[in-house]
């Protein structure tokens, strides 16, 4: 029986997470900001993507927060910041944050349901067979 506390914790952070993906980062694609044009440039993407960015972005974290749709938000969270890991690499920029908000993810949803990490570290039970 996992830990109160740990699952507690594991909500805490895919709150975060989740509220940090759709505020700070999905919704600011839907609307114009001083510097919008200047940072696409650079990543080399047309203004014309980013709400369909932002839509895949926004419906990625709401699976992820989702308890029946939790496990399929991460791994689609997982390629989502992937992408965005390579969109700064290719240009020589700092890509630490996507690969922490990805680690902070998977951690709170192993938090969540201690399974995830008991298949990532031991794998899935085996048949028997």
């Amino acid at each position: 029986m996992p830990s109160r506390k740990l699952v507690i914790t594991g909500w805490v952070l895919s709150v975060l997470v989740t509220l940090f993906l759709i505020g700070a980062s999905g919704v600011p694609k839907f609307i114009q900001w001083d510097g919008k044009e200047e940072m696409m440039g650079k990543l080399g993407l047309p203004l014309s993507v980013l709400p369909y960015i932002g839509v895949v972005e926004i419906a990625c974290a709401v699976l992820f927060i989702i308890p029946r749709t939790c496990f399929i938000g991460a791994i689609l969270l997982t390629g989502y910041l992937g992408g965005a890991t390579f969109a700064h690499v290719r240009i020589n920029d700092q890509f630490f944050m996507p690969i922490v908000m990805g680690v902070i993810a998977w951690t709170s949803l192993g938090l969540r349901y201690p399974v995830i990490f008991q298949w990532a570290f031991n794998g899935p039970p085996s048949s028997g067979k």
